[in-house]
């Protein structure tokens, strides 16, 4: 019996790549008379580039930008300090996420996330969301000093929401840091699939939120 579903936020919560095309669009506008050294477009897929589905901090990213670009009008410092200040203001959600949630609390079923990532940037993003209410635990791998795939990590979650590895679900859209790791401590690993990811090969999936519904 199912008692606990446990989520990853970036890619299966939270659309991080909308958000992302979101915040720099937005970005641009704000600082266009500061980056006249470079268009929009080219702006957008250099950030991209650079970025690489966020495993890279954006402290490198905006350095990359400004020596490439010879952007002089504002430095990387201040274009950071704008993506911690602005980026939850672009957060999407993926498509049934509360309706998923509220399912989740209607049957009793233990909420928890495990998200690789800055304390503090993840959190904020999660509040712009709207769903820090659904969840009886949040690990945060920079507050944790321990990141996925680190079985640790979920063994952490599982002992705050007093459940055994096997009465518990956890789904991601990594298939190695999220489902494989998840799978190694005796919980039942769900893929979120991603485009990004076209070999995966994971027992259990699900394109849409709602689904998860049916592993309980």
């Amino acid at each position: 019996m199912i008692k606990a579903v446990l989520f990853d936020l970036d890619g299966t919560l939270l659309n991080r790549d909308a958000s992302v095309r979101r915040f720099i669009d937005l970005q641009y506008d704000r600082f266009e008379h500061l980056l006249d050294s470079i268009t929009k477009k080219e702006y957008i897929e250099r950030f991209l580039q650079l970025d690489n589905r966020g495993y890279v901090w954006k402290d490198k990213v905006y350095q990359q930008m400004i020596k490439e670009f010879e952007i002089i009008g504002i430095s990387w410092e201040e274009l950071l300090q704008d993506y911690i200040s602005e980026f939850k203001y672009s957060c999407i959600p993926f498509p049934h996420l509360i309706e998923m949630l509220e399912e989740l609390k209607t049957r009793n079923i233990a909420i928890g996330m495990i998200t690789n990532g800055r304390g503090q940037f993840q959190m904020d993003n999660i509040q712009a969301l709207g769903i820090e209410k659904y969840f009886d635990s949040i690990l945060v791998s920079e507050w944790e000093g321990m990141k996925k795939p680190n079985p640790n990590i979920f063994l952490k979650a599982l002992q705050d929401l007093e459940v055994n590895p096997e009465e518990s679900l956890f789904i991601g859209d990594h298939p190695e840091n999220d489902v494989i790791a998840a799978t190694a401590v005796g919980m039942k690993g769900v893929w979120k699939k991603d485009k990004h990811w076209k070999h995966a090969t994971t027992e259990y999936t699900i394109d849409d939120l709602l689904e998860i519904l049916h592993f309980l």
